[in-house]
């Protein structure tokens, strides 16, 4: 138990937060997150980057109401030029942190800024003329474009790592040694030259400036500096504080605070692992009092935190590019989004209820104003959140929603003075969000390999094609085959979001799982979520789960046990996303179909989700303890009710019914066959002061 006592790194204490920790939670959340964390550039390095990043940020918002007449890649090179030289200053080449850039970084610095901008400078040509060589590059044109390759790759592996950029060497490996494969392989193409393969990179809609990097230059970049401007004027902290005074003093208390935390946090976030570290600094020292130990309090962190890249309405980067894949709005994205969400954080809530009953835990009296004093104080704080949905319900973008939400939130930042978004503090927020986006851009552009050699190749319906195949190698049953490909599918995006960041992950799912579901019926859009969960869902899983990480790291508890713990608070989340591709019922789970089928989706879901929460968590809420036989009844009953058929409904409500009436004759039992009923009843419970003591203290030795 004295590891649950350990002081937390961060320092906070129990009931306030003081602003040296809210740098401290800062600058641990960019330890875990899925980019590496940058410089901090101080002096006339820092106003170089600033002014930069502020240029970058005005030619956004230039675009989006003045666009260039050149078109939108045009735009692509620009912002493109802006933001791969910053990564070099901002970023370091090695492991080893250094806040200064070298001399080799400023060579790459300007190396990129050439490269970049050669298809709009005059050594190039000129733009249209640049244009008019697509499919016949000159000798330079070649060379830059396999300049900036190699750029963008460094970019990449600086801040993500080695693996994308090692994914994207595999593809351009693919693309120039496909003729070598045996013919006999469904995979085999006749192979392209390198100046093909820089062509389609360099000079075409579908390489460097192609959809992911329009998506990170046109949506997420707003987004980043909504976020900003959001934390600038005090939202995040409010959003805590409600949290914590909405659940104050009851049993449960601290984990509902935890989990409500998160989810606020998450609809402006967007990041698993800053969540997490942002939601720990503050409810820890309530958990810990709680008596939680350190690994259960930061698998629930964790779990909490990654809901953030599922919560609307600022859902992860790969959320955008499903509106630009499937030509949708982004309203409709977040449509299809909501009820998943609200369903995976009900998994949560639910097993924090039943870890809360089963394992004793302790009320925390919390000094905090009344939650509905909070709301008329600081409430304003939704209104710009309330207008992004309002805007996008009446038709206008979600670039022009998030600017105008984004003003409206610096104009009500004046009713707090502390807060008050000063020109300054705009521009402050104006080049944070912009540096933000820079892991993002070059994240985006890198997969732009991806999907110019799959377009090029052919190799999307072939690989689809092979995954489908394996399924129907084990069965001819029409059912089981697509039970199988959803299974494989599902396995191997955990596999491949355990090595790259959840907007590459989804990029190179959507192109190899997207068409294997499509061809077995499954509609776009739920191809299209279904992949986006699973990429998200790797932050959760183990080895890699980088919030669980930051939540270990936050809690002072060791980091598999913490994993283990996170994953099993998300359990229930694995199976929604097979819910919606197996049945054609489970397409209510994302509002589609009438307004019949997603009620009963949801109420199935609903249910199911339960059920596996307390197959999970070991407690039926009402009639306590759940045994063995109770557990799998209930992990029966939930599988049943989320398969989304009336037949199997029907099955998983009697499964459930049969897991509540074995746990109550089980109970009765108990309670009949002791010497002081009453008082084994309520030790049960862990109702009474003495035996709620004892319960605590066999429960804390359990959960050790």
């Amino acid at each position: 138990m004295e590891r649950s006592s350990s002081i937390n790194p961060l320092g906070v204490d129990p009931l306030r937060v003081d602003p040296r920790s809210v740098d401290a939670a800062a600058q641990l959340a960019a330890q875990f997150e899925e980019e590496k964390p940058g410089r901090v550039l101080t002096g006339r390095l820092a106003l170089l980057v600033s002014a930069v990043a502020v240029a970058v940020g005005l030619l956004v918002l230039w675009q989006l109401f003045r666009p260039l007449a050149q078109g939108s890649q045009y735009y692509l090179v620009l912002f493109l030029g802006g933001v791969l030289p910053l990564v070099f200053l901002s970023y370091g080449a090695g492991s080893r942190r250094t806040d200064r850039p070298t001399p080799v970084d400023w060579v790459l610095a300007v190396v990129a800024l050439v490269v970049c901008l050669y298809p709009v400078l005059p050594i190039g040509g000129g733009y249209n003329a640049f244009l008019n060589r697509q499919g016949l590059l000159s000798p330079v044109d070649t060379v830059m474009g396999a300049i900036l390759l190699l750029l963008i790759l460094e970019g990449c592996r600086r801040t993500t790592g080695w693996v994308l950029p090692g994914v994207c060497v595999g593809f351009l490996g693919y693309a120039y040694y496909g003729g070598y494969l045996p013919q006999g392989w469904s995979i085999a193409h006749a192979g392209f030259d390198f100046d093909q393969i820089v062509d389609a990179l360099y000079n075409s809609g579908s390489g460097f400036y192609g959809t992911p990097l329009d998506v990170a230059a046109t949506y997420i970049v707003l987004f980043t500096i909504y976020g900003a401007v959001l934390e600038l004027s005090g939202a995040g902290a409010f959003f805590v504080d409600l949290s914590v005074a909405a659940f104050r003093s009851s049993r449960g208390a601290a984990g509902r605070t935890a989990v409500a935390s998160g989810f606020l946090l998450g609809t402006v976030s967007g990041s698993g692992a800053a969540t997490t570290v942002s939601v720990g600094a503050v409810t820890w020292p309530i958990l810990r009092r709680a008596g939680y130990p350190a690994e259960r309090a930061g698998g629930m962190l964790a779990a909490a935190g990654v809901g953030a890249i599922l919560s609307p309405p600022t859902l992860g980067a790969a959320a955008f590019i499903i509106a630009e894949y499937l030509d949708v709005s982004y309203l409709q994205v977040l449509i299809w989004a909501t009820v998943p969400t609200l369903l995976y954080y009900l998994g949560i809530l639910l097993s924090v209820e039943i870890d809360a009953r089963r394992f004793g835990v302790r009320p925390v009296p919390i000094e905090a104003r009344s939650p509905w004093r909070l709301l008329g104080r600081f409430g304003y704080h939704f209104g710009s959140l309330i207008v992004i949905i309002v805007l996008l319900a009446l038709g206008q973008s979600a670039p022009r929603a998030v600017v105008y939400a984004t003003a409206l939130a610096a104009v009500l930042s004046y009713l707090e003075r502390k807060y008050r978004m000063t020109p300054r503090r705009l521009v402050e927020a104006l080049a944070t969000g912009v540096r933000g986006v820079l892991p993002v851009a070059a994240v985006c552009a890198a997969a732009g390999v991806i999907t110019a050699v799959t377009t090029k190749t052919g190799l999307g319906p072939q690989a689809a094609a092979l995954l489908v195949d394996g399924a129907r190698a084990a069965s001819d049953n029409a059912t089981v085959v697509a039970v199988l490909t959803a299974l494989f599918a599902a396995v191997a995006l955990t596999l491949l979001g355990l090595a790259v960041p959840v907007t590459a992950s989804f990029i190179i799912g959507w192109v190899v799982v997207g068409p294997a579901l499509m061809q077995l019926g499954v509609s776009a859009p739920a191809a299209a979520m279904f992949v986006f969960y699973f990429a998200v869902l790797s932050e959760v899983t183990p080895p890699t789960a980088l919030a669980a990480v930051a939540a270990a790291a936050v809690t002072g508890g060791r980091i598999i046990p913490t994993m283990w713990q996170t994953l099993r608070y998300a359990l229930p989340a694995y199976l929604v996303p097979l819910a919606f591709v197996l049945t054609p019922a489970g397409e209510g789970l994302l509002g589609r179909g009438g307004a019949d089928r997603v009620a009963y989706a949801m109420a199935a879901s609903a249910f199911g989700v339960a059920a596996l929460a307390v197959a999970a968590g070991g407690w039926l809420p009402g009639a306590g303890p759940a045994g063995p036989a109770e557990r799998v009844l209930a992990a029966a009953a939930g599988l049943s009710l989320l398969w989304l058929d009336p037949v199997t409904t029907a099955v998983g409500a009697a499964l459930a019914g049969a897991a509540v009436a074995v746990c109550v004759v089980r109970r009765l039992a108990v309670v009949g066959g002791s010497p002081a009923g009453g008082s084994a009843a309520g030790g049960s419970a862990a109702g009474g002061s003495a035996a709620g003591g004892s319960a605590q203290q066999i429960s804390r030795e359990e959960m050790e």
